[in-house]
Parts: structure tokens; sequence; C-alpha cells
């Protein structure tokens, strides 16, 4: 069994496409190709991404949620970790290990999830998460959100 690896390029460019005001992509995934972590795809609409998350699936998805009203909009973002019900239990395991290879590069986020569960992907329950999540609080991020002190997403 290899150790996973990323392509940490392709994926920063992702990445920076969600987190970017001037473009209109909202999320990116991040899929296995063998035992390296590539872009999966990215768009503009959550149920695009949602269709991603199929029971054979693992991915990541780095996702961007407008939240708040017509007065004050704000882009919260979250980093979903999807296993599908028939991955198996090695692939499993190794999830947790190849997050933090994800996590070098997805460093900005309020909340995570980890779900097996396609209810738990609706965008209803990860807005209101979100909400929950409150405002500028990082919490464990705070550390790697040296960019938020000069970006108006966070």
């Amino acid at each position: 069994e290899m150790a996973t690896k990323i392509d940490k390029e392709a994926c920063r460019e992702a990445y920076n496409l969600v987190r970017d005001d001037n473009t209109d992509v909202n999320w990116a995934s991040f899929v296995y190709d063998g035992s390296t972590i590539v872009p999966g795809g990215q768009g503009t609409e959550y149920e695009e991404f949602k269709n991603q998350c199929t029971d054979d699936a693992r991915l990541f998805g780095f996702v961007r949620i407008t939240t708040g009203d017509a007065m004050s909009k704000r882009a919260k973002f979250t980093l979903i970790t999807w296993i599908g019900e028939n991955v198996s239990g090695l692939q499993r395991a190794k999830i947790s290990t190849d997050k933090t290879l994800v996590k070098d590069i997805v460093q900005n986020f309020a909340k995570e999830f980890m779900v097996s569960d396609r209810r738990e992907l609706e965008e209803a329950y990860i807005r209101a998460e979100l909400k929950k999540a409150g405002g500028a609080n990082y919490d464990a991020q705070v550390e790697h959100s040296y960019d938020c002190f000069f970006s108006t997403v966070c």
C-alpha cells in the first residue's frame, strides 16, 4: 500500500479559485488518482459538488457558503470529508492521515465536516452549522489564517 501524495500546485490552484472573490467558483473537490490526491472538479453550484459524493467515493471538498442577509453577506468556508458507504475499511482508515495533506493547502475554513450520510450534505444543514460557528472564530485554524488579516472574506 503506497503512501498517499498530493499534487500541491494543482490543488492550491483549485483552493485559491474558491477563495477568490472575483471568481464564481464556489467549490472544489480533491479526489484520489491512485495514491495521489488531485483536484476532482470545481463549480458554482453546491448540488454539483454533492453529486460527486457517491457511495463508492472518498473525497475532500472545499466549499464557499454565503451567509448573512442582503445587508451583510459573508463568505464562509468549510472543509468536507466525504466517505461513501462502500469505501473499504483500509481506505477509510487512511482518510484522517490523508486529510493532513489536504489541510496543508486548505487552511482557511470556519468548520469542517466528516460525512458518510447524504442527509448531512444538505446545503441548509451545512449553512446552519456554519452560522453556529460564528464570526471570525477560527479556533484551531487561527495559526494558519495570516491571510485573514488582509482579506475581507474572513
